[in-house]
């Protein structure tokens, strides 16, 4: 008698309906029906309106503010596990609190390892992400992490820009490792931005290393939140005589002024994907989506079959 492994469901967060859909078209399967009873005082409860014993789950959901999202994920987690499902992947496209992978001064916390550690008790038994802020943070799950880059989604419309005199360019010297593997496979220069924070998402001062004069400048980042970084480099590259300059941001935060800033910036375009929805519409904003991305390596997962293909960088 042949073995047929059972088929997979895929689940969603509240938040990630949007996203999730597309992933399970994608796939070639409805989403799953989840409900979400709320109490009075914001207590919430996760339930799978449909059985789920034996089988594997996706459960999808990125973790941005607010935490709300978070917990969803965890309790989901949980439901499933108690439900008796086989495995319990978490697809997470945005991996909140990652900017925590360290103790950067005295009496913080690591955010992103009591995360990890979090979605493990709850029950996960496999982590799917895209561009962490920082890779060290796939050791600290002792599960497997499957991380993806959104570089084999961005590189194909990056050609097909066809831009001369092209110029990869990182925002700061922590993204200096992705802007090389863009540059190495589109065969460009790189230019890199230092730049110096007083506090979270504000920029005291920032240079450029690197020549920028009558090229066309993309900058490529694995986030964009206030936009302040990316406005500032980008009106800097223009007064040094660059000929454009665009961005790559895989995850679009986009908190506080970050639509006015871009608008109002010499940002000739900002593409991002669909990991965060847009809170708005904006002229300069393209959204590339990471469905297919997400649903051709949860078919190799259901399958067991090699997603070494996705890693360009």
């Amino acid at each position: 008698m042949s073995y047929q492994e059972p088929e997979a469901k895929i689940f969603a967060c509240s938040q990630s309906v949007y996203l999730a859909e597309k992933i399970a078209e994608s796939y070639g399967v409805p989403l799953g029906k989840v409900t979400f009873s709320k109490y009075s005082d914001g207590e919430f409860q996760p339930s799978f309106e449909e059985s789920i014993r034996g089988l594997r789950v996706f459960l999808i959901c990125s973790t941005f503010p607010s935490s709300d999202n978070l917990m969803e994920l965890l309790l989901m987690i949980d439901a499933a596990k108690r439900a008796s499902a086989r495995h319990i992947t978490a697809v997470i496209p945005y991996f909140g609190w990652a900017r925590q992978d360290r103790k950067d001064k005295p009496r913080v916390p690591i955010g992103a390892k009591l995360v990890a550690k979090l979605l493990e008790t709850a029950g996960a038994t496999r982590i799917m992400t895209m561009d962490l802020h920082a890779d060290q943070i796939q050791g600290f799950f002792e599960k497997p992490v499957d991380h993806l880059f959104a570089s084999t989604i961005f590189l194909p419309h990056v050609k097909e820009m066809n831009l001369e005199n092209l110029t990869i360019a990182s925002p700061d010297m922590g993204g200096s490792k992705r802007a090389y593997a863009y540059s190495k496979f589109l065969q460009s220069d790189v230019v890199i931005c230092y730049k110096h924070r007083k506090a979270a998402n504000v920029v005291e001062a920032m240079e450029l290393i690197g020549e920028v004069k009558g090229r066309n400048v993309i900058l490529v980042d694995d986030m964009v939140d206030t936009g302040g970084t990316l406005t500032k480099a980008a009106d800097m590259m223009m007064e040094r005589g660059a000929l454009s300059v665009r961005a790559i941001c895989t995850h679009a935060i986009l908190s506080g002024d970050a639509y006015e800033k871009i608008e109002n910036s010499e940002l000739a375009e900002l593409i991002v994907t669909d990991s965060i929805p847009l809170k708005k519409q904006s002229s300069k904003i393209r959204v590339v989506t990471c469905a297919d991305l997400f649903a051709d390596v949860m078919h190799k997962v259901q399958n067991n079959n090699s997603i070494s293909g996705k890693f360009l960088m």
